[in-house]
């Protein structure tokens, strides 16, 4: 029943991601907090617990067994076409206000045929933290940095 529930939340979270690529105005207005677009590259974030991600076992080497670690997420679009990038280098780094930070990749995944960027990070109060993100493209000298804000809630 779990594994059922999570395959149809990847489904739904796709759905989304699709439709909000077919009208980026809209996402934008709409997402602020998740939804950047810097040097023509639209990029969402998002952040869920990492037992989510249970059903996919080889991810990232495993879900962590801590009780607080989440799964951070990035999918990237060419803003003007809409099509996926698929071929990045994605750093993240998550800092809690006054503490500092550990840098890690975020590795490709493939699910349902689509690619996005992803790896855990231990966010165990409520509260907000800063999600930086940097991005690096085959063939485009610029790095790219942009930087969240992410209101996290207690399980």
């Amino acid at each position: 029943m779990f594994t059922r529930s999570v395959k149809t939340f990847w489904k739904a979270a796709l759905v989304l991601l699709t439709m909000a690529v077919l009208n980026p105005i809209a996402a934008a207005a709409g997402a602020p907090e998740n939804f950047q677009v810097v040097d023509g590259v639209a990029i969402y974030l998002g952040v869920m617990p990492a037992q989510l991600v249970q059903g996919h076992p080889a991810m990232h080497g495993g879900v962590p067994a801590r009780r607080y670690d989440d799964h951070v997420v990035v999918a990237l679009f060419d803003n003007a076409t809409g099509r996926r990038i698929e071929d990045a280098q994605v750093t993240a780094a998550v800092m809690e206000l006054g503490l500092g930070s550990q840098w890690k990749t975020l590795e490709p995944m493939r699910i349902a045929e689509v690619v996005t960027y992803g790896n855990y990070f231990d966010m165990p109060r409520e509260g907000a933290y800063s999600i930086q993100v940097r991005i690096r493209r085959p063939g485009h000298p610029q790095l790219i940095e942009v930087m969240f804000t992410h209101r996290h809630f207690k399980r």
